[in-house]
């Protein structure tokens, strides 16, 4: 097998509420389907994440997806996450694999690794490489 994309799908508890979290990110929405919206998508740049009210997917506590993003300024997206009101979690913080990382968590459950690279001035090294 051969994938040429990978988009993550979301379980959410409230659909319009979690589209305007990543909103309040910074990421805008795609689409949504049936009225009311039971499923929808989100996006920012090339990147997209599926939401679904109530299926597909666990969230809560330990059962919430972790997703890891990268950009090109982790500063940059802890100052508007502090300015909308955004649970983070770890705040910007340089790693020993060489990035500099905060998490920020939506009100399901799921965790976002926001990162980028230390050493070649924001490149997206990986911690397993």
């Amino acid at each position: 097998m051969i994938a040429h994309g990978l988009t993550p799908i979301l379980n959410v508890g409230e659909f319009g509420a979690s589209i305007a979290w990543f909103e309040k990110l910074g990421w805008r929405k795609l689409w949504e389907y049936g009225d009311p919206p039971t499923f929808g998508a989100v996006g920012s740049g090339a990147c997209e994440i599926f939401l679904c009210l109530d299926g597909q997917g666990g969230r809560g506590g330990e059962n919430g997806v972790w997703i890891s993003i990268w950009v090109d300024d982790v500063d940059q997206v802890h100052r508007t996450c502090l300015a909308q009101g955004l649970e983070v979690t770890w705040p910007p913080t340089n790693e020993p694999w060489g990035v500099r990382e905060m998490h920020v968590r939506h009100p399901d459950g799921h965790v976002f690794r926001i990162s980028h690279g230390l050493e070649d001035d924001h490149d997206h090294p990986h911690p397993h490489e």
